[in-house]
């Protein structure tokens, strides 16, 4: 079986290079927009810019042509997406251009789309329907997981969801090995907000330990912010025990409370003061919840879901309120049943 991955950040590297360490020499191909980068990653043997220190295996193919990468795939094979959100639309508008016959394609995004508030299977659906000579099987690959950390080798588990349950056995088959395992799912809805809903309330919770709030503060924070979570998940037409497992509760705590976390070091630096584009520029790296927040609220008041905190952060990210603000209007609302 072949593989190709196409996007070289910190995620797309990692989950190339895991794949790599386990399936045939060369079956593997990562392939990134920018000549340069690939060819900088042909030339270091690792990805320097978003994943310093982590050597990528020689059985790993770097592929600079999009054409060739795509051209590998026979039918039954693998295309995994790894590129942020906002970049969704226009690499499955080139694929499905390119596609010579139907493809299994996994996306990694979290989030929404920002202008339309779109889940990501519903973005593929809506491109998919301007290329109808094909019948595209797909799925989300998601959890809680640390690029660095799949890179070095270090245990994670992981969901696939699909409405098909060959294409979560074809995921299961190329990713559950080694130091992953991998769960299935067929709730699409519930797996993809709860990784976009969760970078959203990691700004919140950044933000809550930059100003020293304490941790009696960050777990009531998490608990209301995953109450909100099931709530739209549940208005979406998704299942709000999803928002339990890993795509929801455990991505939550892992982007909430790890170091590694980038929505999280946006909160931090929010709280410290710091102006929003500093921060954006400062961290070198996408951080889905500054792109999604709003999106997500745009959802929430579409189906007359209330998410207090998300809304806020929103406030926050758009500058009506600052992070102490913030705080008071969480903290200043009526008493109400916790359910």
């Amino acid at each position: 079986m072949n593989i190709t991955v196409l996007g070289g950040g910190a995620w797309g590297t990692a989950i190339a290079l895991s794949a790599a360490r386990h399936h045939a020499p060369y079956s593997v191909c990562l392939w990134a927009r920018d000549p340069q980068q690939m060819q900088a990653l042909q030339i270091d043997a690792e990805n320097k810019q978003y994943l310093p220190g982590i050597s990528l295996p020689t059985e790993l193919l770097l592929e600079a042509d999009f054409q060739k990468a795509l051209g590998r795939l026979r039918l039954g094979d693998l295309l995994v997406i790894a590129t942020p959100m906002s970049g969704l639309s226009q690499i499955l508008g080139d694929v499905l251009i390119q596609a010579k016959h139907p493809l299994n394609i996994l996306y990694l995004c979290k989030g929404l789309e920002p202008n339309t508030a779109l889940l990501p299977h519903q973005v593929l659906q809506r491109e998919l329907a301007k290329h109808p000579s094909h019948t595209h099987a797909f799925g989300v690959l998601s959890g809680p997981s640390f690029a660095r950390e799949v890179g070095e080798g270090l245990p994670c588990a992981l969901t696939v969801a699909s409405h098909q349950k060959e294409f979560c056995e074809l995921v299961q088959q190329v990713f559950h090995h080694g130091n992953i395992r991998v769960y299935a799912s067929d709730d699409l809805i519930g797996v993809e907000l709860g990784g976009a809903i969760k970078n959203v309330l990691a700004i919140a919770a950044g933000i809550g330990d930059g100003l020293g709030l304490g941790m009696n503060a960050r777990a009531a924070l998490l608990t209301r912010g995953l109450a909100e979570m099931m709530r739209l998940t549940k208005a979406a037409g998704g299942k709000s025990e999803t928002c339990m497992g890993l795509t929801g509760l455990g991505d939550l705590i892992l982007t909430a409370t790890g170091d590694l976390s980038r929505n999280r070091r946006v909160g931090l630096s929010l709280a410290a003061g710091q102006d929003l584009e500093h921060v954006l520029h400062a961290l070198g790296h996408v951080a889905e919840g500054v792109l999604c927040a709003k999106a997500v609220t745009d959802l929430a008041k579409r189906l007359q879901v209330e998410m207090p905190i998300c809304a806020t952060v929103v406030e926050v990210l758009n500058g009506k309120l600052t992070v102490e603000q913030g705080v008071q209007a969480l903290m200043g609302r009526e008493p109400k049943a916790e359910s």
